[in-house]
């Protein structure tokens, strides 16, 4: 479902990501971990093009991400291709982002009646149908200030599946939530995955990869230094960089 080949990624003169060579297959759980300016929310970006990578190639679904190949040379797609593309992906970031003055269903309603033309009654019987796989029901009316952060970040997860995305990507979904709101959160990513749902996921939750991911990938320093079944990276990482990393956030 995603194939990254030499991804390379800078801002000016940083170079945040030197190479990053992975797949994601399909159906599959897939985790990134690793410590704070490693180039794990930049990877997640340039899958959506969110931001454009600058050497290499990542492939969606077979597809290029942002790019259209001609012969040898790469052309870049227009934004309106570009968004076309892109509602194929959904994606949940660490700050919701909901629309303050829409309601939850609204919300969640938004994207399937302005970007595929559904119409309204069908939109909204389907965004209940989503809360509800969320949890969410009974706060379809709530507008986003009256709901905590773990609500509203379910209902985030309710937005991105209204539009039957083919991949979701998860930028550190609880990291800005309460601790005791993290586990409703993570309840419905579980949901999802046992769904089948393909999923990249950047985390913090050491638990939630090793019980849901299929495979885990270490980052640091803008290249992946581990990669592996979660479990036994997790448990018995091989490079000592991984070590010491596991060994402040177990």
């Amino acid at each position: 479902m995603v194939k990254a080949e030499g991804v390379h990624k800078s801002f000016g003169a940083v170079q945040v990501l030197k190479g990053i060579d992975l797949e994601v297959r399909s159906g599959e759980v897939f985790c990134l971990i690793g410590p704070s300016g490693s180039g794990k929310s930049t990877f997640l970006r340039c899958i959506n093009h969110l931001e454009k990578i600058n050497a290499g190639r990542l492939y969606v679904d077979g597809e290029l991400v942002g790019y259209r190949q001609r012969g040898d040379r790469l052309h870049e797609l227009k934004d309106t291709e570009v968004a076309l593309k892109r509602r194929d992906i959904g994606m949940v970031f660490q700050r919701f982002n909901l629309f303050p003055h829409k309601t939850a269903v609204e919300n969640v309603m938004e994207a399937p009646v302005q970007v595929r033309g559904v119409p309204r009654q069908a939109a909204w019987q389907r965004a209940m149908q989503l809360l509800e796989r969320v949890g969410l029901a009974d706060k379809a009316g709530n507008y986003p200030s009256q709901l905590s952060g773990g609500q509203q970040q379910r209902v985030a997860i309710a937005r991105a599946l209204a539009m039957d995305p083919k991949l979701m990507l998860f930028d550190e979904p609880t990291s800005a939530l309460d601790p005791e709101l993290v586990g409703d959160v993570l309840d419905v990513m579980r949901d999802l995955a046992r769904s089948g749902m393909t999923m990249v996921v950047v985390t913090h939750e050491m638990g939630f990869a090793r019980e849901v991911g299929d495979s885990l990938v270490f980052m640091d320093g803008g290249v992946v230094v581990e990669a592996g079944d979660p479990r036994e990276v997790l448990t018995d990482p091989k490079e000592e960089r991984t070590k010491a990393f596991l060994s402040k956030v177990l």
